[in-house]
């Protein structure tokens, strides 16, 4: 993992490590994680082929909306289900899907280069 520091990440909460089945964060510590450049919470998502855009809210209320949303699908990278892909693009937000850890490596490498995306984090079996 990168290990960046304040200032060459910008604002807001940074991954830090893997830890078990979850991910660190500033100092906690969350099995399932949402994450957007303002604010990190622990997230209890759905089965991954129930995943919809409502699971996703607390991340789309970013003003200005995120470029693109990163789904860590947890152990192994799975294809997020159709409609939920579909219903992102009708809002203009793009998705990027993959196992979490490379989830979570994209989330630090991304915000270091100051993007403004979102990003939920299933936890690591």
């Amino acid at each position: 993992m990168v290990n960046l520091t304040r200032d060459q990440r910008g604002t807001g909460p940074l991954i830090s490590g893997i830890v078990g089945r979850g991910f660190r964060v500033d100092g906690g510590v969350y099995e399932g994680l949402a994450i957007t450049p303002e604010r990190a919470d622990g997230w209890s998502p759905p089965p991954l082929d129930a995943l919809g855009i409502d699971a996703l809210a607390p991340l789309l209320t970013l003003n200005p909306q995120p470029e693109f949303v990163i789904i860590g699908t947890g152990g192994t990278m799975q294809r997020p289900p159709a409609a939920l892909i579909a219903a992102l693009d009708a809002r203009g937000i793009g998705l990027e899907f993959m196992d979490s850890r490379a989830a979570a490596r994209a989330w630090g490498v991304l915000r270091a280069e100051l993007r403004w995306v979102a990003a939920a984090l299933y936890p690591l079996e």
